[in-house]
């Protein structure tokens, strides 16, 4: 075994790698949502589309203090 061969093994092993933890990223990305608080950051990617005064806001605003 030469040395071209040992990097085209080691070549493959690394993307293989690089490969697997991308798509397990994507999959994570894709069921966990939700933050610790419950909250869905994804409802917030149409926020510079629906910039509009007469648009729904994202979120519910409250006029009362909680403290």
């Amino acid at each position: 075994m030469d040395i071209a061969q040992l990097q085209a093994y080691g070549y493959f092993t690394l993307i293989t790698l690089l490969v697997i933890g991308l798509y397990a990223y994507i999959y994570h990305l894709y069921t966990k949502k939700k933050d610790v608080d419950g909250v869905d950051y994804e409802s917030y990617s149409n926020m510079a589309l629906k910039d509009d005064i007469d648009d729904t806001p994202v979120a519910p605003v409250s006029d009362d203090k909680e403290k």
